[in-house]
């Protein structure tokens, strides 16, 4: 944390204020008091002793006065000294709770009264930074779980089924041609997986550079629903499209084609069967929005704020039959973001809605 001069000089002011007022008071009350003592003094003996003897009358005078001002200001040295040592052992204690996650907040002098407000500052970002740290062990743990979890299950049944091939030397061909299509299916399946997970690092915001291009964001959604028709026959999904006939965006084209295609996967996976989906796109101003909204489960909204997290699916079990790894809205958020739009999720009455907001140019 940095501080600015007028806070680095304060507690420096603050100490030493008090002791050069307290010594200027003692100077002026010493050396006028001496002063008015030595007038009086001096016209007392001018009238009753010798005028030589005057001199060194006054002398002894303003050498005891001195003596007695050494002393005020040894004695306000030592005071300040004393202080000083007292702030250093309150803000040495004051360390010590810094990291103590029982004090929530450390209390100082009034004169460090800045001081304690960055102490405490200082431990809020370390705190936070804490929490943080640990947050991406979390993270970490499931990766690896996950990883775990997901790979295990197609990999299990490629190898069951290429077992099955090697030892029954008396299966017909037609099932031989069974285990072959599932066993491809499965390492398909796997390959899939892998390469998501591998996304986690090319999709990183802080590495990514957005090509922009002008496209036609109406033809590019009817390409998406003409790609998924096989996805949507599966379970006899309607899908409309609501859009203006030439709306154009400048955009990373690859880019917002992926978070289309997530959010459409999405709707599909998640749609109740004999359901529709709908897709518009509307402009607004100098913004586009693109709403998906399918028929589906309400999300609780413990569910909703986390939806957009890396590896959180919706499916408690995580099965690896339909959903993938977790990561398409991580990603899609990652997108939208950088093309300085905006994504949100809404649920309600067994609808899911997700809204996007894009910059048209």
């Amino acid at each position: 944390m940095k501080l600015n001069k007028k806070d680095k000089n304060y507690l420096l002011s603050t100490l030493f204020r008090g002791y050069v007022i307290q010594c200027a008071a003692c100077s002026v009350l010493t050396f006028g008091s001496t002063f008015l003592l030595g007038i009086m003094a001096e016209e007392f003996l001018r009238r009753y002793v010798l005028h030589y003897y005057l001199y060194y009358r006054t002398v002894y005078l303003y050498i005891v006065a001195v003596i007695m001002w050494g002393v005020c200001i040894i004695v306000l040295t030592y005071r300040l000294l004393k202080k000083v040592v007292a702030y250093v052992y309150e803000l040495q204690a004051a360390t010590g709770k810094l990291f103590d996650q029982t004090v929530s907040y450390i209390e100082l002098s009034p004169e460090l009264g800045e001081i304690a407000a960055n102490i405490n500052q200082l431990k809020q970002e370390a705190e936070g930074n804490a929490r943080l740290a640990k947050e991406n062990e979390q993270r970490k743990n499931d990766l690896i779980m996950y990883l775990a979890h997901d790979l295990k299950t197609p990999l299990s049944s490629v190898i069951g089924y290429l077992t099955l091939l090697r030892d029954e030397s008396q299966i017909s061909e037609e099932l031989r041609k069974k285990y072959l299509s599932i066993s491809l299916d499965k390492a398909e399946r796997l390959e899939d997986l892998i390469n998501e997970f591998f996304e986690i690092t090319r999709f990183n915001i802080s590495n990514i550079t957005l090509q922009y291009t002008k496209i036609n964001l109406t033809r590019l959604l009817e390409q998406l629903l003409y790609e998924f028709k096989p996805m949507l026959n599966e379970k006899n999904l309607q899908c409309n499209l609501c859009a203006a006939d030439d709306i154009m965006l400048r955009c990373d084209a690859d880019k917002i084609q992926r978070v289309l295609d997530n959010l459409l996967r999405n709707a599909v996976i998640y749609s109740f069967e004999n359901t529709e989906i709908t897709i518009s796109a509307q402009c607004q101003e100098d913004t586009v929005s693109i709403i998906f909204c399918n028929h589906s489960d309400t999300l609780p909204e413990e569910k909703l704020n986390r939806i957009f997290e890396q590896f959180y699916r919706l499916d408690a079990a995580r099965s690896t039959g339909s959903g993938g790894a977790g990561l398409g809205l991580a990603i899609a958020k990652q997108i939208v973001e950088l093309h300085n739009g905006t994504i949100v999720a809404e649920s309600q009455e067994e609808q899911i809605k997700f809204s996007i907001t894009l910059p048209l140019s």
